[in-house]
């Protein structure tokens, strides 16, 4: 057991095969080296065997908070959906906002931990430190709206007050690989498949219903300095201050603009780095400002909502009324973000602002990941245009009707089109010879960040331990921000040890687990203070950066168990030498992955992408057989020598 502050001590153990409910404590020593939420989740996905089939009963799946969730912490009420995905084969680790981490550790818990598959439709319902399994048939087939206003009516509960959800749609019932869970603000943990496997454990909501409870602090004075001292940088900093700052304003789609100007934003199928370079080549009517988080604020925004202990609010609601197939339909959703709009509107060739919020909200509905949703279907459209889908289906270039539709009848698998999509770019490339066509590492698409230009977010893209991912290490802050310190974006030198430094802090903030965007004001030092004074440790700062690395070489040791290596650390062809230079702003520009990865895996210990066993041993990993590989490059020696 543990006795750390911030922590209930309480973590479920659900077998879905068999409805057993057991209820065990957190073991002290793994909640001091992995820290909560990211990390012990990940901890614990490893636990149950590395080599377990995504969607098989044995995979786990793993909904933890950490230490600092749902306490007075600003920016605490992040949750972490852990497993093995099933759209890339590694680990994964998804993430939401809204209230359901906050409320499940005011319902008594660190965390849920469902393995097994039910043998109907089922919901898990959790209240005072307990949970029941109760029957989800009627709910089977319903979209997530619906879901959520049903369940909310049968549990007598309220939204915002009481009660939080956390659902899948239709796309995670029928085994969607970029299938997501949604909660009822319309937050996602929307990548790597998280939904497809809950979908595959016949597991259709996690229902929690509590009071507000926040954990007290051990260390109430250390705790109080750190807290004034994060919320004093939250309202200084140009981008986080409330009301002020270009996230609290415009939400993350502040950086439309930015990253069409810098020629930074891949377009169709990032064949270009901006709108105007495509606009100026084809003649094409696209402009990203028209989806740009500016023009969404001046024209369809309605509300801006926030979540547990956040002043910042950079969710932005919208409601649009707009044509769709001759019939006017009107939306109101949330989750207008920077990536979801690249995906849908400019990587898939158009700026249609009000159909973007239809294709959201049909997302959100479905259950789809909005990043891979809508790179699948600019993948397809490439795909299209090559003759690569004759006989099957076809997607033209910024056709949002058919986009429209495209969402439900890929979530329903409804026609052999669809259901080809449903599989991911990965096994889409591989049946049709589509590799060139896909913008995935290990299987997961990139987000709005061209690595043509942000040199750092190519090595980003490539080493992520969960596909291609902007977030395991956002090296945009100093790219584009300036945050800690302003880097050239085109300059490759520096940038994998950046990015590592980058990773293994937020691995720190996602075991918390609290919002990356804190990472924009605070530091290190506010995170020590803030979490010694909740839990009533005395770490230091080096201490704590440790404890990000080993739960980032944690992750890259369960992938190299599945047999991933520096081989899979690759990008897109399109972004390399021999592919297509950047223009405009980024004129001539490709990604310089290999001297990068040279430098990243240098400073971080491994060989050609493997965690060597000496380097396990340094970081206290205690779990596993080893890589069997030394940091020289050979075979390990075997224990017996």
């Amino acid at each position: 057991m543990t006795a750390l502050g911030g922590f209930q001590d309480r973590v479920a153990r659900i077998d879905l095969s068999d409805g057993e409910i057991a209820y065990e404590s957190i073991d002290d020593e793994d909640a001091a080296k992995y820290i909560g939420a990211r990390g012990l989740g990940v901890k614990y996905v490893f636990d149950q065997g590395p080599g377990v089939d995504p969607l098989g009963p044995d995979n786990l799946l793993a909904f933890m908070n950490g230490p600092l969730s749902g306490t007075q912490v600003t920016m605490s009420g992040r949750i972490a959906v852990c497993t093995k995905s099933p759209l890339t084969g590694t680990v994964t680790d998804s993430h939401h906002g809204g209230w359901s981490g906050a409320r499940l550790k005011w319902a008594g818990f660190d965390g849920l931990c469902f393995e097994g598959e039910a043998d109907d439709p089922v919901y898990a319902y959790v209240e005072d430190g307990s949970v029941e399994l109760r029957d989800a048939s009627h709910l089977w087939g319903a979209g997530v709206h619906e879901t959520r206003d049903r369940l909310e009516e049968e549990l007598e509960g309220s939204y915002g007050k009481n009660l939080s959800l956390m659902a899948i749609g239709p796309a995670g019932e029928n085994g969607v690989k970029y299938a997501c869970i949604i909660n009822e603000d319309d937050r996602a943990s929307g990548r790597g498949g998280t939904g497809c496997v809950m979908g595959s454990k016949n597991l259709k909501a996690v229902v929690i219903k509590s009071t507000t409870e926040m954990p007290k602090p051990a260390d109430p004075e250390t705790f109080k300095e750190g807290h004034q001292q994060a919320m004093q940088a939250i309202q200084e900093s140009e981008v986080t201050a409330p009301n002020e700052g270009g996230l609290s304003m415009y939400g993350t789609n502040v950086l439309m603009n930015i990253g069409e100007e810098m020629d930074g934003l891949p377009t169709k199928n990032g064949q270009y780095t901006s709108t105007e370079s495509m606009r100026d080549t084809e003649g094409v009517d696209i402009d990203a400002e028209r989806v740009s988080g500016e023009n969404v604020r001046e024209n369809i925004l309605v509300d801006e909502p926030t979540c547990h202990s956040c002043p910042v609010a950079c969710k932005k609601e919208v409601e649009v009324t707009a044509m769709h197939k001759g019939e006017e339909m009107n939306v109101r959703t949330e989750s207008y973000e920077y990536e979801s709009a690249y995906a849908l509107g400019p990587n898939s060739g158009h700026t249609d602002r009000d159909k973007i919020a239809l294709m959201l909200e049909r997302c959100n509905d479905m259950g789809i990941d909005t990043i891979d949703g809508g790179n699948m279907m600019a993948m397809a459209m490439e795909m299209t245009d090559e003759g690569k889908l004759e006989g099957v289906g076809e997607l033209e270039w910024g056709d949002t009707e058919t986009m429209i539709e495209m969402i439900e009848r890929i979530a329903r698998r409804e026609d052999e089109f669809a259901d080809l999509l449903a599989e991911g770019p990965r096994r889409v490339a591989d049946r049709k010879d589509a590799h060139d066509n896909s913008l995935a590492v290990k299987g997961q698409t990139i987000a709005a960040y061209d690595p043509r230009c942000m040199k750092g977010m190519g090595i980003g893209y490539a080493t992520s331990n969960r596909g291609a991912c902007h977030l395991r290490g956002y090296t945009p802050a100093a790219e584009i921000l300036g945050i800690p310190e302003k880097v050239d974006p085109y300059e490759y030198e520096g940038k994998g040890e950046l990015t590592a430094q980058f990773q293994d802090l937020h691995a720190i903030s996602d075991s918390f687990d609290i919002c990356k965007f804190n990472a924009f004001a605070e530091g290190i030092e506010e995170y020590v203070l803030q979490y010694n004074g909740m839990t009533g440790r005395d770490v230091t700062e080096e201490e704590l950066l440790e404890a990000g690395e080993r739960i980032y070489n944690l992750e890259r040791y369960y992938n190299n168990l599945n047999g991933f290596d520096g081989s899979d650390d690759s990008l897109p062809a399109r972004f390399l030498e021999d592919g297509i230079r950047g223009q405009g702003a980024s004129e001539g520009e490709y990604c310089e992955l290999a001297e990068m990865k040279d430098e990243y895996y240098d400073h971080r210990g491994w060989v050609d992408g493997v965690v060597p066993d000496e380097k396990l041993d340094e970081l206290g990993i205690e779990l596993g057989p080893g890589t069997g590989v030394s940091i020289e490059g050979g075979a390990a020696a075997s224990s017996d020598d």
